[in-house]
């Protein structure tokens, strides 16, 4: 089985580690009850202990806790950002010769830190009807395929509620995959960055895989998802209360530590009072999730009608288009790969418009993730302004930024019609 390494295909000098983009913000300005919490703190010039001080770790029980995933501080690890954390537990879980396994398409930043330390990364691919889970029966395959040439994986990160793909996988599904994956012996890191982004809440059932197998599951939190501006970095990581979670939790300390990954102490006051989740945050979240829904819906709405595929998304703040139907007129501007096509958006549109190569989708293949964020305007009043406002798509600025969204894909489905051959 061939391991990929994003940038060989093209030749690229790079090194094997590559950063992908970063996290799709919200565009928004900093709720003011959370600067406020952060300028009470500014003036402790310190950083907390490994892992969290106890405040901290509290808070991030009972955010669990109310998401009926229980816990208690042993069981609890803060780090300043999810990708420190993920670094930690992939150095713990198959450092000394394992292999990780990941979804194809996955988040950017997931695989990096795996050949970081020099651990290979197999893809495995998703489903039709959502991204950021394995197909059970290719994740068995893969499995097989790994260790008949020698590998041992060891270690599977996935994502319920997933970046890039912004679907949230069904839980039947889950189940088969985890099921699976825990049969051969496999311990699943849950990436639960997205899960308070649902776009319809009351529609979409989100199961993590800690419900199911709380013994083999650590579920990893980045507070950029939906709690924290992306500019102060702070993530949490809950443990399996087991023996084996325990000695993780332990090992995971122990990498932090030799990374210096402390929290600053601002920053922490910042994300313990995000995880308590007190009202004016948690109506800030809510709106801001309201409204990137349909922003998002809005720009779905375009790529379909440009000829392009997408799924529906259903959490986040971005979505996933495949335009493949558009591979014609596209190879006529000299687009033949996803970095063209990353080239080619990023330029019309006026905003980062990365590549599915970012995420491990196939270079060959022509996707690429949109964020909602950029599309809300300018400046601070025009996103206060998108976020007050019961018809954001109607305010001028949006209508303004859908539509330029919507020329730049109309003009691809356009060059498609005239290259039709006359019936």
């Amino acid at each position: 089985m061939r391991r990929t390494h994003p940038g060989e295909e093209r030749g690229e000098d790079h090194g094997p580690v590559r950063y992908g983009p970063p996290l799709p913000g919200d565009g928004l300005p900093v709720l003011p009850e959370l600067s406020a919490v952060l300028a009470a703190a500014a003036g402790r010039a310190g950083a907390q202990p490994v892992g969290g001080a106890p405040a901290l770790l509290e808070a991030a029980c009972g955010y669990w806790t109310r998401r009926g995933l229980p816990c208690v501080p042993d069981q609890v690890a803060a780090g300043p950002g999810a990708p420190a954390l993920l670094l930690a537990l992939t150095a713990a879980l198959a450092g000394d010769g394992a292999d990780v396994l990941v979804p194809r398409p996955c988040a950017a930043w997931w695989a990096p830190y795996a050949r970081l330390l020099g651990r290979p990364v197999f893809h495995v691919p998703t489903p039709a009807e959502s991204g950021g889970v394995p197909d059970p029966y290719a994740l068995l395959e893969t499995v097989r395929r790994v260790r008949a040439e020698g590998g041992d994986p060891r270690l599977l990160v996935l994502s319920v509620a997933d970046d890039p793909t912004a679907t949230v996988a069904p839980p039947e599904l889950l189940h088969e995959t985890v099921e699976a994956a825990t049969a051969e012996g496999l311990h699943l890191v849950s990436d639960e960055t997205w899960r308070d982004t649902l776009h319809d809440p009351h529609e979409t059932v989100l199961l993590s895989p800690a419900e199911m197998r709380p013994d083999q599951v650590t579920v990893v939190t980045d507070l950029a998802g939906a709690l924290l501006p992306p500019g102060w970095p702070a993530a949490v990581a809950r443990f399996p209360a087991t023996d084996g979670g325990r000695h993780l939790h332990a090992r995971v300390l122990d990498i932090l530590t030799a990374l210096g990954a402390r929290i600053a102490a601002p920053v922490a006051a910042a994300a313990g009072y995000a995880l308590d989740e007190p009202p004016p945050l948690a109506e800030r979240r809510d709106a801001a999730v309201r409204l990137h829904a349909r922003v998002a819906a809005a720009a779905h709405a375009a790529v379909v009608a440009a000829g392009g595929l997408a799924r529906p998304p259903q959490a986040g703040r971005h979505l996933y288009a495949d335009l493949a139907p558009l591979r014609e007129p596209l190879a006529a501007q000299g687009v033949g790969d996803a970095q063209e096509l990353e080239d080619l958006l990023t330029a019309r549109l006026g905003m980062p418009a990365p590549g599915g190569h970012r995420f491990g989708d196939d270079l060959g293949a022509l996707r690429v993730r949109l964020a909602t964020g950029p599309l809300l305007g300018g400046t601070d009043e025009e996103r206060t302004e998108c976020l007050m406002s019961p018809a954001p798509l109607e305010l001028p600025h949006v209508q303004r930024a859908l539509i330029s969204l919507r020329s730049a894909f109309d003009d691809l489905r356009d060059d498609a019609q005239r290259r039709e051959p006359p019936r």
